[in-house]
């Protein structure tokens, strides 16, 4: 799978509280959660993003709270892959589980800037910045992570895999 979308950048140690504040929690309905993404950093993120765009961060990216709601409202929000130096491991787990796909890469972190445009294949791992010519290689993720991400989700996927 390829996606290209317009980067929006971020910092290290953004967490789950500043991408989705917990004062909008009382929903879990995703077209609830987009309309407030990222606001208590980027009060224009929700007006701003557009379906396919892809968010880039620095280290420890998710940390804090466990809750899925997170990586809900940034899919939500139409982004199609969050590429970061690093992930707190429970986020990162949160967005396999619902189909938020996610790329460590340090030398794309560093290098992408807000507004370029990025090329990203989920199968080998290449990230491109179109804007700067310039090519990037993650670790791809297995297959079968693919496939979860390629379903929508880990719920869609095993009722896809096991005829529930």
């Amino acid at each position: 799978m390829i996606v290209t979308g317009k980067a929006f950048k971020y910092g290290d140690n953004v967490d789950t509280d500043v991408i989705i504040p917990a004062r909008y929690l009382n929903s879990a309905d995703p077209e609830h959660l987009k309309q407030h993404c990222m606001e208590d950093i980027d009060a224009s993120f929700a007006g701003r993003v557009s379906q396919g765009d892809i968010m880039v961060a620095g280290k420890n990216f998710g940390c804090g709270s466990s809750r899925e709601h997170a990586p809900v409202a940034i899919k939500a929000s139409g982004i199609s892959l969050v590429i970061a130096e690093s992930f707190a491991r429970i986020f990162f787990r949160n967005c396999i589980n619902v189909g938020l796909a996610i790329l460590e890469c340090p030398e794309a972190a560093e290098a992408i800037s807000e507004g370029d445009v990025v090329k990203a294949d989920f199968d080998t791992g290449i990230i491109e910045n179109v804007t700067k010519n310039e090519k990037y290689q993650s670790k791809p993720f297995p297959d079968f992570i693919n496939g979860i991400i390629a379903s929508g989700g880990l719920v869609q996927y095993t009722k896809d895999h096991t005829g529930i």
